[in-house]
C-alpha cells in the first residue's frame, strides 16, 4: 500500500451521503482505493437530511465535488436534483452514484452491476442459460434483477410473500428482460430446479442472525446459494446451504464492487479491488 497522499490545493473531493451515515465503511474503502491508485483524492461522509438534498447538490456543483455515493434513504429523492439519469438508474428507480462533469450531474446505479460482477468473479463465471431464483421484491432485488437480465440467463423468477409486489416488479423490468413472478408457496419447487438462489431480503442480518429466508434443504446440491447480507459475512442460510453441498456467495463482494464501479466512473481507471476488500474485511474483524 502506498502512503496516503497529502491533501493540497489539487486534492479532489468525493463523498457519501445518507441519513444516518456514521456506520458507513465507504470512506475506509474509497480512501484506500485512492491511496493505492496514487490519486490525489479524499472521500468523506456527510449526514444529509431529506430537506437538505437541494442545498447539498448545489454545494456539489459550487465546490466541484467530483463524485458522490448515495445511500439510504436518498437513492430515490436525489434523482430530481440531477441533470442526467443513466439507464441503470431509470430501470432500478434509484441512484447510488453521482458523477460531476463540470457541473453536469449524472446519476448511476452500481448496486446490481456490482453484485453480478462479484457473483461472476467469486463463484459462477457463466450466468448465461442459468435458472435463477431471487427472493424478495424490494429495492435490492430490483437492482440485482436488472443486472441479471443483461447476462442472458435461462430463466429468472422473483419470489415474494406478496405476489402482487413480485408481479409489479416483473412488469417494471419487462423492457429489459423476461422475469417471472411467484409467491413464497412456490419457493421449494423453484429452488429444487434452480442453479442460483439469491436472498435479497434482510432476513438473517445482524442482530437476527438465527433467522433464515428459506430452508436450505430445498436447494439442489451443487447449486449456488447467494446472500446480499454481509453482516455476518456468512449467514446461517449460507452455512446450511454449504452443508447441503451448495457453493456459497456472501454480500461483501457486492459492497466492494459497487464501490469499485463508482471509483471507475469517477476516475476512468481500474479499481484496486483487492486493497478495497482487504480494508473492509479488516473493519469487520
Amino acid at each position: 500500500m502506498q502512503d496516503i497522499i497529502q491533501v493540497d490545493s489539487h486534492t479532489v473531493l468525493y463523498a457519501v451521503i445518507g441519513d444516518p451515515i456514521r456506520h458507513s465503511k465507504s470512506p475506509l474503502m474509497l480512501n484506500r482505493a485512492f491511496a493505492e491508485a496514487g490519486i490525489n483524492g479524499v472521500y468523506t461522509a456527510f449526514h444529509v437530511k431529506k430537506e437538505q438534498l437541494g442545498d447539498f447538490v448545489a454545494g456539489v456543483r459550487a465546490m466541484g465535488v467530483r463524485g458522490v455515493n448515495v445511500t439510504i434513504p436518498h437513492k430515490l429523492d436525489i434523482m430530481p436534483h440531477l441533470d442526467r439519469i443513466d439507464e441503470s438508474s431509470r430501470a432500478i428507480g434509484a441512484v447510488n452514484t453521482i458523477v460531476n462533469d463540470d457541473g453536469v450531474l449524472t446519476g448511476y446505479n452500481t448496486d446490481g452491476l456490482g453484485y453480478v460482477r462479484s457473483l461472476k468473479e467469486e463463484v459462477e463465471p457463466e450466468l448465461a442459460g442459468k435458472r435463477i431464483v431471487v427472493l424478495g421484491a424490494g429495492g435490492a432485488a430490483r437492482g440485482v434483477l436488472y443486472a441479471l437480465t443483461k447476462e442472458r440467463p435461462g430463466a429468472i423468477t422473483v419470489v415474494n410473500r406478496t405476489l402482487a409486489k413480485a408481479e409489479a416488479l416483473a412488469r417494471d423490468l419487462a423492457p429489459y428482460g423476461t422475469v417471472a413472478a411467484a409467491d413464497s408457496g412456490a419457493l421449494a419447487r423453484l429452488c429444487a430446479d434452480a442453479d442460483i438462489v439469491i436472498n435479497t431480503t434482510s432476513v438473517g442480518m445482524h442482530p437476527s442472525t438465527d433467522e433464515v429466508p428459506l430452508d436450505a434443504g430445498w436447494l439442489r446440491p451443487g447449486a449456488v446459494a447467494s446472500d446480499l447480507i454481509y453482516n455476518p459475512m456468512v449467514t446461517r442460510f449460507l452455512r446450511e446451504a454449504e452443508q447441503r453441498g451448495c457453493r456459497i456467495h456472501g454480500g461483501l463482494g457486492m459492497f466492494v464492487y459497487q464501490g469499485a464501479l463508482a471509483f471507475e466512473y469517477w476516475t476512468g481507471r481500474p479499481a484496486p479491488v483487492a486493497a478495497m476488500r482487504e480494508v473492509v474485511l479488516r473493519a469487520f474483524t
